[in-house]
């Protein structure tokens, strides 16, 4: 079986791109014979380039949430298969997998010969997106953790721009429908669409989603001050969240996210054009995927 691999040197704040010898070493160890072909990226839209035009049957993803998420744009809705090596600050998308506390080589292997599943596949506005879509404060988050200190990674990096976000936090006013039905209206700190049940470095912001029931998981955290946001943190990281009377839980196979003003989102951490109305649903079982 041909297998492509993409490597994004850039992932994990360079980290992927010192780690090439390694991963090139290992990748020898799997297929001695040269049966796979290694591209390094050049830039944003590169990774989708890559995935739509390779004929290989294996696409395997080498970097962090945003190469994986390049490259499930790639491959939405075909038959190849995708392999994923996280060695990226986030690393939500092999989470959900089962992936991303493996060592090295055994992800390779895991990406290059390992069984062929499917799991669900979101899409917002027309373009797909693997575990995550957060629309919000969240998405807010993920901007400033761009200019956050490159020695964090991860959920401190994570925590760190969420107080960074406080200082100018003003809520906008969000209507959440599903298939006709009215959920949600009122003022929101976020809504997240989840296929996978965490973001952020691991953050369990829907803990009850799963990539394979053909529904996502909405959470919305309504009106919350900056002090309600400090004090709800701890919750949110040991998933207990969900229990506090201003976060509300929806399941659904399409959500329709309206807002009063454009409000900045994220899917699967890279960043999106603020919008007033987000469309967003479900494709079951869409798309084929290594597992461990």
């Amino acid at each position: 079986m041909q297998s492509l691999v993409i490597v994004n040197p850039a992932a994990g704040r360079g980290r992927v791109g010192k780690m090439l010898p390694q991963i090139q070493s290992a990748l020898a160890a799997i297929h001695p014979n040269g049966q796979v072909q290694v591209v390094q990226t050049e830039g944003p839209g590169h990774a989708t380039l890559l995935a739509q035009t390779t004929p290989a049957e294996r696409v395997i993803a080498v970097g962090g949430d945003g190469t994986v998420h390049e490259t499930i744009r790639g491959l939405a809705h075909s038959d190849k298969v995708l392999g994923v090596v996280p060695i990226g600050s986030g690393n939500d998308f092999a989470r959900m997998l089962g992936l991303s506390q493996k060592p090295l080589p055994q992800t390779l292997r895991i990406a290059l010969t390992g069984l062929v599943g499917t799991v669900d596949l979101g899409e917002v506005n027309g373009q797909p997106f693997g575990a995550s879509l957060g629309i919000g404060f969240d998405a807010m988050v993920a901007r400033k953790a761009l200019a956050a200190p490159t020695f964090l990674r991860g959920m401190p990096r994570y925590l760190y721009s969420i107080f960074a976000v406080l200082k100018e936090l003003s809520l906008p006013t969000l209507t959440l429908e599903s298939e006709g039905k009215l959920l949600f209206q009122g003022k929101a700190l976020l809504a997240a669409l989840m296929n996978g049940y965490a973001y952020g470095g691991g953050i369990p912001i829907a803990p009850s989603a799963s990539p394979t029931d053909g529904l996502l998981s909405g959470v919305v955290a309504g009106e919350f001050s900056r002090l309600g946001v400090v004090g709800i943190l701890p919750r949110l990281l040991l998933g207990k969240h969900v229990h506090h009377p201003k976060v509300h839980e929806y399941t659904g196979a399409a959500f329709t996210v309206r807002f009063n003003q454009p409000v900045a989102a994220h899917a699967d951490g890279e960043l999106l054009e603020p919008q007033a109305l987000y469309e967003v649903r479900i494709h079951p079982q869409a798309l084929r995927v290594a597992l461990p």
